[in-house]
């Protein structure tokens, strides 16, 4: 008998609204890029919202926006990586401390989102907005894009693959109609292979009762 085990995503659509996650092989993301706008005081913020999934997407992304509002007082942003959104990163781009990159990782946080970037393009108007004014423009820019999102549901699966003699191949089967995994690939021989993908809260009980077969 032999496992082996890997992570990857599947993904199914859910209305916007927010909620607390029932379970941790579960997250929140948007899927491709939606755009808000706010304007005060003659200042304009152009907001874009991006489904990422690495550092160097982002990285990526925002030398594109650097370079297309090159004429842009500033270029501010916030991103979360990761199901267990543990990295994170917000940038306030000249302005004052706080006053940007933080309330657009609020938008991020209070939607419950991960695997996000917004970046939030201003451009001056000629009257200063004091720091509230700069939170509040920041945070209605990103949460307009967000509004214009879709948002979805991620589950966290794992791939197992099980070897096992021909003789067991009834009781392989047997499992797999009960726990209902998708059957990846399957190799039938001397030596038999099933490779099999199930959320991740389920893997280890899938593979207790492979192995179990012995």
């Amino acid at each position: 008998m032999h496992f082996s085990i890997s992570h990857f995503h599947f993904s199914f659509l859910i209305p916007h609204f927010s909620f607390k996650k029932a379970m941790t092989d579960e997250y929140r993301t948007i899927t491709g890029i939606s755009e808000g706008y706010y304007t005060e005081k003659r200042s304009k913020f152009l907001a874009f919202a991006h489904h990422v999934e690495t550092t160097d997407e982002v990285k990526e992304l925002l030398a594109q926006y650097r370079k297309k509002y090159y004429d842009a007082r500033h270029v501010c942003y916030a991103y979360m990586l990761g199901a267990e959104r543990t990295e994170f990163r917000a940038n306030d781009d000249g302005e004052p401390s706080s006053t940007a990159g933080k309330p657009i990782l609020g938008q991020i946080n209070s939607n419950e989102l991960t695997n996000v970037l917004i970046v939030v393009v201003r451009y001056y108007g000629g009257v200063n907005l004091g720091t509230s004014g700069l939170i509040v423009a920041y945070r209605e820019a990103a949460a307009d894009a967000l509004a214009h999102s879709t948002i979805e549901t991620r589950q966290v699966e794992e791939l197992v693959r099980y070897s096992f003699a021909y003789p067991q191949m009834n009781d392989v089967m047997r499992i797999v109609k009960d726990m209902n995994p998708r059957i990846v690939s399957q190799t039938y021989d001397n030596t038999c292979e099933i490779v099999l993908s199930i959320r991740k809260s389920e893997a280890g009980e899938l593979r207790n009762r492979l192995g179990k077969l012995l």
